[in-house]
């Protein structure tokens, strides 16, 4: 059985979804400069790839993934979810007003 519970103050939820918000949030790198000159364009970037690829084989794939893109889900209950819409940036626990 699949159990819902509020991720702001872990009340249970209705299994219906009749009474709570899903709230979903995507954190992503922004793009960086795009415009390059000819000689960058030209240039063997071989020995850059190959340096890159070898710092990436030395680090753990979470670690790299959350440096690019990371997705997050949230079951709130209609109380977390109006702290939320106030301040969507602040920490949802139990103690918060």
């Amino acid at each position: 059985m699949i159990r819902y519970r509020c991720d702001g103050c872990r009340r249970d939820l209705r299994r219906d979804g009749s009474d709570h918000y899903i709230v979903r949030i995507e954190a992503f790198a922004a793009a960086g400069r795009l415009e390059f000159s000819r000689e960058e364009a030209q240039r063997d970037h071989a020995k850059e790839i190959e340096r890159l690829i070898a710092e990436l084989e030395k680090k753990c794939p979470d670690e790299v993934e959350d440096q690019v893109y990371r997705s997050f889900r949230f079951d709130l209950c209609p109380q977390c979810h109006r702290r939320f819409l106030a301040a969507p940036i602040a920490p949802l626990s139990a103690e918060a007003p």
